[in-house]
């Protein structure tokens, strides 16, 4: 492979990682204001059962992740496809992470701070790959500036995690309450 080639990957690496953080995030807020909404009783009950057993959206999630990874393998998607592909990945990854505290743990409330947490952690992760290649350019370039964008990167997760305990406290028994009364 030569350098142009491996310079056209990279940039559709970061390309395609924009399309997975933007699909994977709309899909987990539309996720939780589905889910609120439907345990609400201010739109219809979308759950699917069988046989009684509540089919969680990670199921789904699980399901369209083992398509786009054999889609991926065996097809190599380039161009549209792969635009397509990883917003399909994008929206897996949504469906899956927003219910991550309830496999991490085998169940309890859906709410659970565990799953927040795991969005914001991939999120990160997807957000690295998407602008890895500008953080590179600021470090060599500018030590100062990285630094500065290091601190302050920190010190947002400092805050996301207080601000999300002390959201969690204000509103958490009030959404597992919400929960218990709309089960079936």
């Amino acid at each position: 492979m030569n350098g142009h080639e491996t310079h056209l990957h990279k940039e559709t690496a970061h390309k395609l990682a924009r399309f997975a953080l933007f699909s994977f995030l709309v899909t987990f807020i539309l996720a939780r204001v589905f889910v609120f909404l439907i345990m609400a009783d201010l739109m219809p009950n979308m759950y699917c059962f069988v046989s009684g057993t509540h089919v969680h959206h990670l199921n789904y999630g699980i399901f369209l992740l083992a398509a786009v990874a054999g889609y991926s393998v065996f097809r190599r998607p380039t161009g549209r496809a792969a635009e397509i592909t990883a917003l399909l990945y994008g929206v897996a990854m949504g469906l899956t992470f927003d219910e991550f505290g309830m496999w991490l743990h085998l169940g309890g409330s859906y709410w659970q701070r565990a799953s927040v947490d795991a969005v914001i952690v991939v999120s990160a992760l997807f957000g690295l790959v998407a602008f890895a290649r500008s953080l590179r350019k600021l470090e060599k370039h500018h030590f100062w500036g990285f630094l500065i964008v290091m601190i302050v990167v920190l010190g947002f997760g400092a805050v996301i995690y207080i601000a999300g305990s002390r959201v969690g406290e204000m509103v958490g028994q009030p959404l597992r309450e919400l929960e218990s009364a709309s089960s079936p």
